[in-house]
């Protein structure tokens, strides 16, 4: 087995960014280049507005957490994320676990990414997200634990595994 597990690991991966499994950076929009603070861009009004005030949808504000926090706005995120309807959402939880580990706060971290993986098993992020934070902290066992996981729910080829598979074999995190 730790064969199989070296050479996957060995095996070559290409560059992803967090934030979903999508394999790009989240496009850069009004509410990094032009908004303040928590304010996020508003297609509909044309302007900046304060989430809590907004009728902007989950997809949306989620998309504005995950730009701000790839932005390294991590509180910003968090106010953004604080305005979420559904806390128990396993992305908002995953996004909470995120922020806080980009913040240094790996014991709430690890619990918001528990949470998220409680709520749904099958979150491939939450468990990469939070393996990435065990690599960075030198606990490569349970990060390799968490990449079988996330392979033996069908991950593999994914931005969760392949970022994973690509932290435990260098060391090194993704910085957003």
């Amino acid at each position: 087995m730790r064969i199989l597990l070296a050479l996957a690991v060995a095996m070559p991966s290409f560059a992803f960014a967090a934030g979903s499994d999508m394999s790009s950076p989240p496009k850069t929009t009004k509410t990094t280049s032009e908004c303040e603070g928590t304010q996020v861009w508003d297609d509909k009004t044309q302007s900046c507005v304060d989430p809590k005030e907004s009728s902007l949808d989950t997809d949306t504000l989620y998309g504005a957490v995950r730009e701000l926090a790839y932005a390294g706005r991590y509180t910003d995120a968090q106010a953004v994320l604080a305005q979420m309807p559904d806390q128990q959402d396993d992305r908002v939880l995953t996004y909470w676990g995120f922020t806080h580990r980009k913040m240094g706060d790996l014991e709430t971290a690890n619990m918001f990414y528990e949470q998220a993986i409680a709520a749904n098993p099958g979150n491939m992020l939450a468990r990469s997200y939070m393996a990435q934070g065990f690599v960075a902290e030198g606990r490569t066992d349970e990060a390799i634990a968490q990449w079988r996981e996330i392979k033996a729910r069908g991950g593999e080829g994914s931005w969760a595994e392949a970022s994973l598979r690509e932290a435990i074999r260098t060391g090194m995190t993704y910085s957003y």
